[in-house]
């Protein structure tokens, strides 16, 4: 049961996001309860809430990495709160999965960045997330009906760069992490590269090569959004040392490292890998809660 407290928000965290549940409740001075879940011999889920969700605002916290296996307990979660009673229930994703299919790219094939979102629309009524990978669609409210919070980690990215490296080059691995790249080198006042990605297969990447000639005084920084099986990142890394240039940091907003892309990006001559906490992992370091927390309480006002 969830006890009274000075504020009507409620943290229930599903398993595997307690660490974000808990600091984000401190932040809020708000109380956090977990959500149970009993796995039954056929594959189904029993979905267990607390008492005491009357009238509250209920922050479901559960990222969506591997979506799968988590979107059936994380809807009955929603559910569940709202038959208690709950004012509003929202939903603290800070990866937010399925955002790239966002156009049939064959013949056949789900546009499921859609779907994804047409479902927890229908059962939430407000998201925070994190830098969510979107291409054509520019901003989550064409794919969701309800309000959203795409928070940006540039500002917790260049805090952490600018205490722990010196004289950073920011160097994004591909086009499409420039975006990133841009935000952080301007918040520092550094300089950037982007680079360009050849892809051929989800394991078969190369990029461009760099002239280092101006760069051999700086330390290197990879930054991407995503860090899944890391052959962007290890393409990147290989590049850089190949140039000549000291051992790259390598940053991730959102570290999935599957598989061996840890271990691998460091073979391949990764100075460190560093990751904001939007998943738990080894490599968090880089706190971006405090960014969250600061954009939830407008959307658990009763007008909102």
């Amino acid at each position: 049961m969830v006890k009274p407290n000075q504020t009507d928000i409620v943290l229930l965290t599903l398993p595997g996001n307690e660490a974000q549940g808990e600091t984000l409740a401190a932040l809020l001075a708000c109380p956090t309860a977990p959500v149970l879940l009993h796995s039954f011999p056929d594959g189904e889920t029993l979905v267990t809430v607390p008492e005491g969700l009357q009238d509250r605002c209920v922050i479901l916290v559960c990222t969506l990495d591997h979506p799968d296996s988590k979107l059936a307990p994380l809807l009955f979660a929603a559910d569940a709160a709202r038959d208690l009673g709950a004012r509003k229930v929202g939903l603290v994703a800070p990866y937010l999965a399925y955002m790239r299919q966002d156009i049939r790219f064959a013949p056949g094939q789900a546009i499921s960045s859609r779907t994804f979102a047409s479902v927890l629309s229908r059962h939430i009524d407000f998201l925070a997330t994190v830098d969510p990978h979107l291409h054509r669609n520019h901003a989550l409210d064409p794919l969701f009906q309800l309000p959203c919070a795409a928070v940006a980690a540039a500002p917790a990215i260049a805090d952490w760069i600018a205490q722990a490296v010196t004289k950073p080059l920011l160097i994004g691995p591909d086009s499409e992490s420039e975006q990133w790249i841009a935000a952080v080198a301007q918040r520092l006042g550094a300089p950037y590269l982007v680079l360009e990605k050849t892809r051929r297969g989800d394991r078969d990447v190369s990029v461009s090569e760099i002239d280092a000639g101006a760069w051999a005084q700086h330390t290197p920084v990879l930054l991407d959004d995503i860090l899944s099986t890391a052959r962007t990142m290890i393409a990147a890394v290989q590049r850089l040392r190949e140039a000549g240039l000291a051992a790259p940091i390598c940053i991730a907003v959102h570290p999935i490292l599957s598989g061996d892309a840890l271990p691998a990006l460091m073979a391949a001559g990764a100075a460190r890998v560093v990751s904001c906490n939007t998943i738990s992992h080894s490599s968090n370091a880089i706190d971006v809660m405090p960014l969250i927390a600061a954009a939830l309480p407008q959307y658990c006002l009763p007008q909102a």
